[in-house]
Order: C-alpha cells, then sequence, then structure tokens
C-alpha cells in the first residue's frame, strides 16, 4: 500500500546512499584486500513528477546508484524513502509489495525481455503479479499498454526476437508502466539505438511521464539527451554526485570543473561555431574506485586544484543560484557572479 502523500515531504529522499563490494583473493581462504565505492554517499530529493537526468562518464556509479534506489543491489549504508516509506529497510513480502510503485528499464531491452514469453504473456505477468484484474480483461490492458507506447494490438502476439531495437525498448517500456508505478528508473534507454529512434523513445518517455505524473530518473553518459528531457540535471563522479541543479542552470553556467569539462566536449553542430570555441582537455584517466584519492575525486584532474583540494573532501553545497549545488571547496572563487 502506498503511504499518503504530505505535500510538505519530497516524493524521493536519497540520504548518504552507498554501495561497496568488497575485492577477495583466495581459493580456501577468502580474504578481503579492498573495497570498491562504486556510489559513496550520494544525497538528493526529487518532486513528484520530476525528471532528474543523472549524467557521467562510464564507470561513475550511475547504474549503480540506479539500482541501489531500487533495492536491486542492497545499498552499503544510506536510506532511500519514497513517499515516507524506507525502501532500505523493506524485507521480503514487504518489499515485493512495494515494487509496484518503482520500476526499471534497462539498457538492453532484449536481455530483460524473456524469449520464451510473448508479449501478451510478458505484460500480464506483470499485471497480474503487482495489479491483479480478471482474465477477461487482460487483453483490453494489454492493448491500451501497447497503443500507450506506440505498438499495434497485433504486437501481443510477437516474441521479442520478432522485433527490431526500438521495438522491443518500447515493450521494456510498456512491461515497466504495466504495474502503474511512480518511479521509474531508466538506465542508458537510449544508447544502443540510431539517432532517429532514440528521438522516438525520448519523446515517448517525456510523454508517458508527463501524462501519468510519473518520476523518472534518466541515466545517460549524452549530455544533449538529458538536457533535452530533464527537469534537473546530477553529475556523477567516481560515485559521488558532484553537481545539481536546474538543467539549464547546469548547461547555462555549470559551476564544477567536471561538469565544465563535460559540456565543453558537446559537439555543437555548427562547424565554424565548433571550429572556435576552446574545449577543456582533462588529464589523466578516472582514478579507480578501488583507491579513491584523497580529498576530492577530481582533484588529480582539475585544472582549479590547490593543496586544501586534496585534503578536504567538498560537502555538495548551494550556490547563488536556487537550487543549484555544487560539490567544490573553490566554487565560488572559479565562477564569479
Amino acid at each position: 500500500m502506498t503511504a499518503p502523500e504530505n505535500p510538505a515531504a519530497p516524493f524521493l529522499r536519497v540520504e548518504n546512499l552507498a554501495a561497496h563490494f568488497p575485492v577477495e583473493r583466495g581459493f580456501v581462504i577468502r580474504r578481503r584486500v579492498g573495497l570498491v565505492r562504486a556510489v559513496d554517499g550520494v544525497s538528493f530529493d526529487l518532486r513528484k513528477g520530476e525528471i532528474l537526468g543523472l549524467v557521467g562518464e562510464s564507470g561513475c556509479g550511475k547504474s549503480t546508484l540506479g539500482r541501489a534506489l531500487l533495492q536491486l543491489i542492497r545499498p552499503t549504508a544510506g536510506a532511500v524513502i519514497l513517499q515516507g516509506r524506507h525502501l532500505t529497510a523493506l524485507r521480503g513480502a514487504l518489499l515485493r509489495e512495494a515494487r509496484a510503485d518503482f520500476q526499471m528499464i534497462f539498457q538492453d531491452p532484449y536481455a530483460s525481455l524473456n524469449p520464451r514469453m510473448t508479449v501478451f504473456d510478458a505484460l500480464s505477468e506483470a499485471i497480474q503479479a503487482h495489479r491483479p484484474v480478471p482474465n477477461s480483461e487482460l487483453p483490453a490492458r494489454v492493448t491500451a499498454l501497447l497503443a500507450k507506447v506506440g505498438l499495434p494490438p497485433r504486437a501481443q502476439r510477437g516474441y521479442p526476437h520478432e522485433f527490431s531495437g526500438g521495438q522491443r525498448q518500447r515493450l521494456a517500456i510498456a512491461r515497466a508502466l504495466a504495474v502503474e508505478p511512480q518511479l521509474i528508473v531508466a538506465d542508458e534507454p537510449v544508447s544502443a539505438l540510431d539517432v532517429s529512434i532514440q528521438a522516438q523513445i525520448i519523446n515517448l518517455l517525456a510523454r508517458v511521464s508527463r501524462e501519468m505524473r510519473l518520476t523518472l530518473i534518466f541515466i545517460s553518459h549524452d549530455l544533449s539527451v538529458v538536457k533535452y528531457i530533464s527537469d534537473r540535471i546530477a553529475v556523477m563522479y567516481l560515485g559521488r554526485i558532484v553537481e545539481i541543479g536546474p538543467a539549464g542552470g547546469v548547461f547555462e553556467h555549470p559551476l564544477h570543473p567536471y561538469t565544465k569539462a563535460l559540456i565543453s566536449a558537446i559537439p555543437i553542430p555548427d562547424p565554424r561555431r565548433e571550429a572556435l570555441r576552446s574545449r577543456i582537455l582533462l588529464a589523466g584517466d578516472p582514478p579507480s574506485p578501488l583507491q579513491p584519492p584523497p580529498g576530492c575525486p577530481f582533484h588529480p584532474r582539475c585544472a582549479y586544484a590547490v593543496d586544501r583540494c586534496s585534503q578536504i573532501v567538498p560537502a555538495l553545497e548551494p550556490q547563488a543560484d536556487p537550487g543549484h549545488a555544487a560539490a567544490c571547496i573553490r566554487a565560488r572563487e572559479i565562477n564569479p557572479a
């Protein structure tokens, strides 16, 4: 059962969420030799119906964070609170009951759809598992779901291998919508699709989010896509959120040096403007989450770093613009008002 909505409280609250994975060696006697800090103290709030874009380079912890939010990976520490209900404290039947309120759309729909089940069976299974209806109503429900994602009624008789990549992703979206969730995490849902198909899927997600007032966390490494669909953007680096704010504010006035570098790498369609602009090239590779650097995780690659940056772990603090925060002790110095 969904907890009553409190207008004053955020729809989703994430508090100091961490997902650490031990690294062990030895065949007979296993001993821990390290700890991968895939997600390391993430906090943010979301309003009902808001779309949050989560960006960052490969290996920064985006997908792990998405799975930890939905309890597909059990967090090491922290709390995920959905409408006042602590998901991290739920177990067994209580967690299964709660899953009707949150769903995930995976990057590869072919891997997430059962190849032995028809579309009708896959969607019916989701409905009956969480929102049971009489069997006589299932055909109409499945047909309505397919229509919502732009597929014809005859699609329900097909198997996943009979559809294109874009159609399979539409089926994955339909299956997520089948249980009438309130929160959806979409993990790189368009990265494996052609550019023209990407636009269709993004528009579909934006439309159903608006029509159903869904709260959506859209994970991607493509900042242009994230800017188009998101109300707010959170930038991750080495397991932490280093900047979060309104989509327009993050793109027009990035505060964190890492965000500045990401935005400078977005290609500009105009060749003359592209030739004139300067890009920020980062030195070296991202540090390993197995051995993160002391202090600010970005300081070894940051052009603005000073000695203090290797000694202080910066908190995600509000800056001059409302709702815009950055985890950088020099944010105000390098971004004069």
